[in-house]
């Protein structure tokens, strides 16, 4: 009998529209197919390196190209053997048998990886004048872009054998840290909170969803049943995260990094000049962030604590927003924007490559999961309130984004640099604002609306960099060696405090809250550019505001030129944003700064 393609511990119905159907990649664990991609990809890396190890330099532009051909195939089947089992366990990670196959997936591809590692470091080992001169030649024109990207880790190339042991060791080292802390994660219980309606919330996603309704104590009890695990558990997260701030350190040295800040800026494409005017332009205003909390604090009679940041302007309830009713919504809003754009949203529900589904055991967050040549599967808990369709707008934006680059990318070039990666989520949520802000004429639902995008912006732009701050401490503090969870939770609570000033009460379980911060761990110095990524999306929202539907094929092209170009060039050319310019980023906290100062005009 094939297992259910969302675990085999899993009793969901496979015909329920908030669990999605992972038949696209494979039917179980025990398709044929998945065993037999496994085998053909170990055997096209292998005959791969046997026909071009040593060759590479001396091959001509049209045998790089159809080697580049040959190895976009076997990486794309990689993605497919890898989405499948971590899709599963993500979905369930409490499913014994789908954490079984992710180790020994990730087990058979680091093999694969290092039967193919010889190439980009032969490409390496090129002259910069010859290399230069392939990327010209017509046969690998769309390559281009790919091999300059190849060529600026020229520099920090480590010998084959090496390169080989780092994929190996991650398997015990860095990735098995990441990994522990998943499923430990997912083997909590929480303290059940009751509501006034009889409602009770046992899991993460439940819990944090009532950070967003009215009972100022039912806030509290759910902030505390959630941060207490991250607080019982301090040590264990602290260890994990310095192993693997320390792992990054490692590699630093080995390679010739200065710091993981500038490994992780090469690989994001991102100038160090951008990172440092992102960071210290939030930093400069986070009087933005203290007024539109000491405003919230005057209108609603309260001082606001953190667990109040989301917390409702108005205690008049606010109608449940069933999954049905939201993606209807949803599409709607993307229809007002383009009518191909909803039809291929409309495909997620379809096909139910959605997975929205509130049960015991699911990971925490969001994502967007997008797999080479198929499509993406978005993720996410929807707790039936309007929070929750902001997040599936946010994860709909990049599953669009990601369809776009399907139809015109190759393989090389379908990952796009990060701070444009982050581009339509937010944009999707800004399109969904403005049709809810048309659709409700209700003062309560509209103040509710503005206030939670208000909230939204404010997170992006000052939250997510405080979260780059700490990783910029953490990771200055790896170089040295060891830290301990003292020292996390002093510098959280420290950068915290400066971030919040008098506006907001700082709970004594916030110091442990980092915790809870997915990226620092996963993908290290990933959060500013949430920051970078939502300056440049309410640049390109003026823009749509003001020209309307002509700014809509310039807008479809940026998000179909996946990573074809450099993003900064790609921002300039196809949207006219010149993130470089220090007005572009002033503009946008502007822009933020404005919409608090004309709030704090409705407030008695």
């Amino acid at each position: 009998m094939v297992a259910s393609a969302i675990g085999t511990a899993q009793t969901t119905d496979k015909n329920d529209p908030l669990t999605w159907n992972l038949a696209d990649l494979y039917e179980g664990f025990d398709d044929p197919r998945y065993e037999a991609d496994l085998h053909w990809v170990s055997d096209r890396a292998e005959n791969f390196r046997i026909t071009y190890r040593d060759r590479v330099a001396s091959l001509t532009a049209q045998e790089l190209a159809q080697a580049l051909e040959e190895l976009e195939g076997i990486y794309q089947a990689v993605g497919y053997l890898w989405s499948f089992p971590s899709l599963t366990f993500a979905a369930n990670t409490r499913d014994t048998t789908a954490q079984g196959e992710v180790d020994r997936i990730q087990t058979a591809l680091t093999t694969v990886n290092n039967e193919l590692v010889f190439f980009d470091l032969e490409l390496q080992a090129m002259s910069a004048d010859h290399l230069a001169e392939l990327r010209q030649a017509p046969e690998l024109r769309l390559y281009a872009h790919y091999l300059e990207s190849v060529g600026r880790f020229a520099p920090f190339r480590l010998p084959e054998v090496v390169e080989q042991t780092r994929n190996r060791d991650s398997l015990t080292g860095r990735q098995a840290f990441i990994q522990l802390r998943s499923i430990h994660l997912g083997e909590q219980t929480y303290t059940p909170v009751t509501t006034a309606d009889g409602k009770t919330a046992t899991t993460e996603a439940e819990l944090s969803a009532l950070l967003f309704q009215g009972d100022r104590t039912v806030r509290e009890q759910a902030y505390h049943s959630v941060r207490v695990v991250s607080q019982q558990h301090n040590t264990l997260y602290a260890y994990i995260l310095s192993t693997i701030a320390q792992d990054h350190a490692i590699e630093n040295q080995m390679r010739g990094y200065r710091s993981t800040l500038e490994k992780q800026l090469i690989s994001d494409e991102v100038p160090e000049g951008v990172f440092w005017a992102v960071m210290n332009g939030t930093r400069d205003r986070t009087e933005i962030w203290q007024n539109y909390y000491r405003i919230k604090a005057k209108a609603t009679g309260a001082a606001i604590r953190t667990c109040d940041v989301y917390a409702p302007w108005s205690t008049e309830p606010i109608a449940p927003l069933p999954f049905s009713e939201g993606t209807q919504i949803l599409l709607a809003a993307l229809e007002q924007f383009d009518t191909t754009y909803a039809r291929r949203a409309e495909e997620f529900f379809l096909n139910r490559w959605v997975d929205a589904a509130v049960r015991p055991g699911k990971r925490g967050g969001a994502f967007c999961n997008y797999t080479h040549g198929k499509h993406s599967y978005l993720f996410l808990s929807y707790t039936d309130d309007y929070s929750s369709l902001f997040t599936l707008a946010h994860e709909m934006g990049h599953g669009l984004h990601f369809a776009w680059i399907d139809d015109h990318q190759r393989y090389f070039n379908s990952n796009p640099p990060l701070v444009l990666a982050e581009v339509a989520s937010t944009f999707n949520e800004l399109l969904l604002l403005d049709y809810l802000l048309d659709r409700h004429s209700d003062p309560n639902m509209q103040r509710s609306l503005i206030t939670r995008q208000l909230e939204d912006q404010l997170s992006l732009l000052f939250r997510q960099t405080t979260i780059s701050r700490l990783e910029l401490a953490l990771h200055d503090r790896a170089e040295k060696g060891r830290f301990d969870a003292e020292f996390l939770n002093e510098v959280w609570d420290s950068l915290y405090r400066d971030l919040c000033g008098d506006a907001v009460e700082i709970l004594p379980e916030h110091q442990y809250d980092w915790a809870r911060i997915g990226h620092i761990f996963f993908k290290p110095f990933y959060c500013y550019q949430y920051a970078a990524s939502d300056i440049v999306s309410l640049a390109c929202y003026q823009q749509y505001r003001q020209r309307g539907r002509d700014f809509v094929p310039g807008y479809l092209q940026l998000l179909a030129s996946g990573g074809s170009e450099n993003q900064m060039a790609a921002l300039k050319h196809y949207v006219g944003v010149d993130l470089e310019d220090p007005a572009t980023i002033s503009q946008a906290l502007d822009y933020v700064a404005n919409l608090v100062d004309r709030l704090a005009s409705t407030v008695p």
